[in-house]
Parts: C-alpha cells; structure tokens; sequence
C-alpha cells in the first residue's frame, strides 16, 4: 500500500507534462495567452503585476474552496488507485467483445482497403465524438437524477473556480467517468478493428487525441477560472465556450442544468440546454442550488453518500407506494 501511494503521488508532478492532463503545461500557457487578450482588453492601465494580479487574484485562488480543490487533486488520486482501480472495467475486454459480437452477426470480413491516413483520420473523430457525446450523456443524468446529482453536487459545491476544481469530484462520480471512458474506448476499437482490421490508429498531438489537444490548447483551463472568455454567438452554437461553462456553474435557477457539454455544443442545442454568453449578464459562482454545505474535505466525500441514500430510499418507497396502489 506504501508503495502505490509513493507511486501515485510520485505521478502528480507529471500532470503538467502529460497532454491528456487537463493541466498540462502547454494548455494552460495558452490559457495565459488567452487571458492576456482579455486583460488588454478591459483595462486601460496596463503593466505586468496588473496582469499577474489581474491572473491570480488572491481572493480566488487562496479561497477555501480553491484550498479544498488542492487537496482533492491528490486526495481523490490516491482514491482511485486504491480503492477503484481494481473495479473500473477497461477496454480491452470491451473491444473483443464488441468485435466477436459483430463477427457472431454479420461474420467475419475483409478489412476496408481505404487509404491509411483516412482510416485514422476516421478512427480519431469517432473517438472524439463517442468521447463527447457519452460525457455530455452522463454530465446530464448526473444532473437530472436525484441519486446522481448528490455525487455531482461536490464539483458544484465550489465557490470559485481555477484550473485544479476540474479534479474537485467525488470518487463515485469518478467512477463513473473512468467506466465510461473504457467503454468508449471499447465500442470504438472494436467496431473500429472488424471495419478496418489492425490499420486502426489515432492522430495524435504529444500522446493526445488530436481534437481534444485542440480542444484543450483554446482556453479549457479558462473554463473553471475567473476569467470571462467569449467566443460569440456563432462559435458558441458549435463548440462550448470557457465563458459558456462558468455559465453552467451560475447560481442563478435560470442558468441550473445549462451547458452540459464538454467540448461540442451541439448536444446542448438538441436537448434545449444551451445558453450563449451574450445571453447573459453578470454571473456569481457555487451559492444557491448548489450551495449545500460541501465546506469541509470530509463533508465533500460523506455527505453525497449520505444523501444519495435518502434519495435511494425516497425511490424505493415511491415503487412500493406505486406497486401497493396498483395492487
């Protein structure tokens, strides 16, 4: 146990050289840059320490909530390695199933003789995709179920935002994620390889899907920061906008379940969840709904537990309510 703690902690460090970290080193320089534009923007008196003031306010970065968003980055790590690790499913099982099943149904094939590069360039988009569509599907019943939600709650339950409140989560949430990351996975290499056999590959920009680097080099980490980044209305009717997801983190009930996507925004328009930032004034962060006394570490791990229990039990005495009146 000694050693996988050393190990997992020994790995934090490396979050900043890892392109499938949210926090790499590369995305949030561009964060930087980006708010720099904003910063020349908004303000006639420019130097230096205003911008590095105007970057890292201590009112938001030195906040409890943010202090807490530090701790659980690593305090949710160790979680998951020793704790979840040996339960979430992984892909690999998932791909050969998927692959037998077809086999099973349509038989087995000759892969497709299609160009190597569109092959790839094929493979990498359904991977985006899937990967999008499945984030924003899960992203909404963590929102819409009452058994979820006390779960989603503890990301919610933050009162400002900074790059590392993406780590701010529970463990069962978490889980989920990383579960519906193997199937994803999954469904796409094995549809993937009974189509195209062993051709399939994935572009890739320093070990990262290709569209998600893209996606995370413009201003992901300005999503969960301080910084109210537009990209206007026409951008924002395609992809999700830093200013988009702090919308999504409002504590105005007009603004509660709004912006659920990841990276695309074309599920937000076809549920009718979508708000674009010119739609909307002056927002504050983590009060209201979401407001439900996540103030320590402790309460931020055991009260979702204790609350999505009372919300199992609610469910089962409304079946048994309906199955007696039915009876």
């Amino acid at each position: 146990m000694l050693a996988i703690i050393s190990e997992n902690l020994s790995e934090l460090p490396t979050y900043f050289i890892d392109a499938n970290k949210r926090i790499f080193g590369i995305y949030l320089l561009s964060a930087v840059v980006m708010a720099s534009i904003i910063y020349l923007r908004v303000h006639s008196q420019k130097s230096i320490a205003g911008f590095f003031r105007f970057l890292f306010p201590k009112s938001v970065w030195m906040a409890k909530s943010a202090r807490q968003d530090y701790i659980l980055l690593v305090t949710n790590k160790l979680i998951k390695a020793l704790l979840l690790a040996p339960v979430i499913i992984t892909m690999v099982p998932i791909a050969l199933s998927i692959s037998g099943v077809m086999e099973s149904i349509f038989g087995e094939r000759t892969p497709l003789d299609w160009p190597v590069e569109l092959i790839i360039f094929i493979f990498t988009l359904a991977l985006f995709l899937v990967d999008d569509f499945t984030r924003f599907g899960l992203h909404y019943l963590l929102h819409k179920v009452p058994f979820l939600w006390e779960f989603h709650k503890a990301h919610h339950s933050a009162k400002v935002l900074t790059p590392f409140t993406i780590y701010r989560s529970h463990p069962v949430e978490s889980y989920l994620y990383a579960c519906r990351m193997a199937l994803v996975q999954g469904i796409c290499v094995g549809f993937g390889y009974y189509f195209f056999g062993d051709k399939i590959s994935m572009f890739d920009i320093l070990g990262a899907n290709a569209f998600v680097f893209l996606f995370n080099f413009f201003g992901s980490n300005l999503r969960h920061s301080h910084i109210w980044f537009s990209w206007g209305d026409k951008l924002e009717g395609i992809f999700i906008s830093p200013a988009q997801h702090q919308i999504h983190h409002s504590d105005n009930p007009r603004h509660f379940d709004t912006n659920l996507g990841s990276a695309l925004a074309i599920w937000d328009r076809l549920t009718g969840t979508l708000i674009k930032a010119s739609q909307v004034g002056k927002i504050s962060i983590g009060v209201g709904q979401y407001d439900c006394g996540h103030d320590s570490i402790l309460a931020i791990y055991l009260k979702p537990l204790r609350e999505a229990v009372k919300q199992l039990k609610k469910g089962v005495g409304y079946v048994r309510k309906k199955i007696s009146n039915q009876t």
